[in-house]
């Protein structure tokens, strides 16, 4: 049945019982030892409802204490956690619960009414309501299959309908001690959680806390002061971050300069804008940029602290126990990315057109494009689907937002390809405003300064927002809607 080791939980548990688990904003703490003592108990309320091994469960969360609990309480049950992104509409969830094979919602006080008002095909209950329920006797998990399936998060299905993706205990475990082979640990490390759980940017925090003995500070969701005080005053060490998250701490920070202690922010959603890393570097901040997917357990490809510096725009080399390949047609340097490794799922739930697609001898094909630079590090360009072509030149939407976002009257910038008779597709922008009097006209005169005629954007839209999902990405197919595409 592959490898096992003790229930990582309770070996944290034994190992430092009252080092902090988790820290929340209000002050309150949980130590490891409380953790265990918790979900164990609450496993043992859910085996009263029929929770038991193999058994898909929806949890239905924002970020909060009881939510973690959960997880690691299904665990002990050798239960499936199945992740429902509290974003989602009716319809969507409905979806995934019923292609989840999903038998019972656990949700939040919070979200009770919301999640009752939905009419899920099957039982809701809250977390508190659970808590009700007195203890049942059954056999609690002492060990964890790396084989066994230990979650299931849904792709965001930005192309026909989304995949639920398996992660294996084994996945966690490799995504865990790839990053800490990268990143490396101290005994004073604490790791803010922001981005949401019910992705695996968040959950994967959580895993790492566990693994590595940290704690972690919780948010409810991401504030640019609250996650600045926490670096300032709360001891913060590591915060996971998307692009629009670090733009806004940068402003938050100013003319101030972070703490010694604070080792770096990580990363992910995808590529930044080159002006915004170096203008990190500038004001001392560590920034290591990532690249990953729900596919991957999170990130699968880091920047190491000895390069974080001289390779701005870089997602670094693949994790210790990974391989990456870039899948190029002749002559060209950009090509679909490749990786490997034992953090890489081994298949979508139920959709086997989609696992040999997708996954063949091992090799993940992200969908992603980028290449590889002399020395082995890698420059993520774009999606594949965000790809715009142009009278058949390739045009790759992060180049434009990169190149107009250094101007400092352009809040937030997103690029689409939109389709035109004569090109096939040109560019359309989606601006936010830093400053009220910008016009079109200065966007496309400072862009003729350093794009080709041909990747200017044929049409600007003044907006009041992007879209973007929980963890913060931009969600390019939005756009697309909006051009009417």
């Amino acid at each position: 049945m592959g490898e096992t080791i003790p229930h990582w939980l309770t070996k944290r548990a034994q190992l430092t019982p009252d080092q902090i688990a988790i820290e929340c904003i209000d002050g309150t703490a949980m130590s490891f030892n409380q953790l265990a003592s918790a979900s164990q108990s609450f496993a043992k309320k859910l085996a009263q409802v029929g929770v038991e091994k193999g058994t898909h469960v929806g949890i239905l969360s924002n970020n909060d204490t009881p939510m973690i609990i959960v997880i690691h309480a299904l665990s002990y049950l050798g239960a499936v956690s199945v992740m429902l992104n509290t974003r989602l509409t009716e319809s969507e969830l409905k979806y995934q619960i019923e292609d989840a094979e999903v038998s019972l919602v656990l949700t939040s006080e919070e979200l009770k009414k919301s999640a009752k008002q939905m009419e899920f095909p099957i039982s809701v209950q809250t977390f508190a309501a659970i808590n009700q329920f007195s203890e049942k006797t059954v056999p609690l998990q002492t060990e964890i299959h790396l084989d066994d399936w230990f979650t299931i998060m849904y792709t965001s299905g930005t192309t026909g309908l989304p995949k639920g993706v398996i992660q294996t205990y084994g996945n966690h475990w490799w995504s865990a001690m790839g990053s800490a082979l990268n990143l490396g640990l101290s005994d004073n490390d604490k790791w803010l959680a922001a981005l949401p759980i019910f992705h695996i940017s968040g959950l994967s925090i959580c895993i790492r806390s566990v693994v590595y003995g940290i704690p972690v500070y919780l948010l409810e969701k991401f504030d640019a002061n609250t996650v600045h005080q926490a670096i300032m005053e709360k001891g913060v060490t590591i915060v996971s971050v998307v692009t629009v998250m670090l733009r806004k701490l940068i402003e938050t920070l100013g003319e101030d300069r972070y703490p010694g202690s604070f080792r770096c922010m990580l990363l992910g959603g995808g590529p930044a804008p080159k002006p915004l890393l170096q203008t990190a570097k500038l004001k001392n901040m560590s920034v290591f940029q990532s690249y990953g997917m729900t596919e991957t357990a999170s990130q699968i490809v880091t920047l190491s602290p000895k390069d974080a510096l001289e390779k701005i725009g870089s997602a670094g080399k693949p994790l210790f126990p990974a391989q990456l390949m870039i899948n190029t047609k002749k002559d060209e340097q950009v090509g679909e990315i490749l990786v490997k490794g034992p953090m890489i799922t081994k298949a979508y739930f139920k959709n086997e057109p989609a696992t040999k697609k997708s996954i063949q001898n091992g090799w993940l094909a992200t969908g992603d494009l980028g290449y590889t630079d002399e020395s082995g590090f890698l420059y993520v360009v774009d999606r594949r689907n965000d790809l715009i072509i142009s009278g058949g030149e390739n045009i790759y939407p992060s180049e434009i937002e990169s190149v107009l976002s250094e101007m400092d009257q352009i809040e937030e910038i997103g690029v689409v390809g939109k389709e035109d008779d004569i090109w096939g597709q040109v560019p359309a922008a989606f601006i936010v405003k830093k400053a009220e009097d910008l016009s079109a006209g200065d966007i496309i005169a400072y862009g003729e300064q350093v794009l080709a005629t041909y990747k200017l954007p044929k049409q600007i839209y003044f907006v009041d927002y992007l879209p973007r999902n929980a963890s913060n990405k931009l969600l390019r197919h939005k756009l697309l809607e909006w051009v009417g595409r």
